[in-house]
């Protein structure tokens, strides 16, 4: 987290003309506050605190860029890689939970099952929503369609490919032409539209995710070389 605040002030300060007033100060104070931090500081309560301040801060940043930002490419290129790595971070903890948390498959349906299930739609921020949607118990085909196909969901993962494609279209207009990264996306979203769950489980959930990860990666790597971010 230290490592990840510092870069993202660091490039602010770069690229400082181009942010608004209210980004730049968000951005800094977070930093200042959580440089004045001790390692040995942090332990028990003290660390569940500082885990909720982070994501208080970085909503804060997040919502004055969605509210001050002009919309340009500078704005295009933020959101692409909001929503790249939001859908990178969905798809690890489901198959995380998928291969890590439940090691033996006996368990599956069980108290402890429902538990980790339930974890992961909190790491999500999706545990409220959730049961809003789906209001039997916690099971783990509608979860992994809510957290992979449910387009209304903003964390799940056809909404992250579909927020990446409308701003790739944006792009295009900027710059007057479609680049590899619009074809990179396609093959993201060819694994997503039309699919249904029955599909997904029968290829595999793990298998599913993995080449998703890739796929999604390829995104990144296609919009570098186009627009030289090396």
């Amino acid at each position: 987290m230290r490592s990840c605040l510092l870069a993202a002030r660091t490039n602010a300060r770069s690229v400082r003309t181009a942010l608004t007033i209210d980004m730049w100060e968000s951005i800094n104070s977070a930093w200042l506050e959580f440089s004045q931090l001790k390692p040995r500081e942090v332990t028990g309560g003290r660390l569940q605190e500082l885990l909720q301040w982070i994501k208080q801060v970085s909503h804060q940043y997040r919502g004055a860029l969605l509210s001050t930002i002009l919309r340009d490419d500078g704005y295009a290129f933020s959101q692409i890689g909001n929503f790249v790595e939001r859908a990178d971070n969905t798809a690890r903890i489901l198959d995380m939970k998928y291969y890590v948390l439940l090691p033996s498959a006996t368990l599956v349906g069980g108290d402890i099952d429902i538990q980790q299930w339930t974890l992961i739609l909190r790491a999500a921020s999706a545990h409220r929503s959730y049961r809003h949607v789906y209001h039997d118990r916690y099971k783990a085909w509608n979860i992994a369609d809510y957290l992979i196909l449910r387009s209304e969901m903003p964390r799940s993962l056809i909404f992250c490919v579909n927020w990446i494609n409308r701003t790739l279209d944006m792009l295009e207009q900027i710059y007057g032409g479609r680049t590899a990264g619009h074809d990179a996306v396609a093959g993201v979203a060819a694994m997503l539209e039309g699919n249904d769950m029955d599909r997904v489980f029968a290829y595999g959930l793990h298998e599913f995710l993995t080449e998703f990860i890739a796929r999604n990666n390829r995104i990144t790597e296609a919009l570098s070389e186009s627009y030289n971010f090396y």
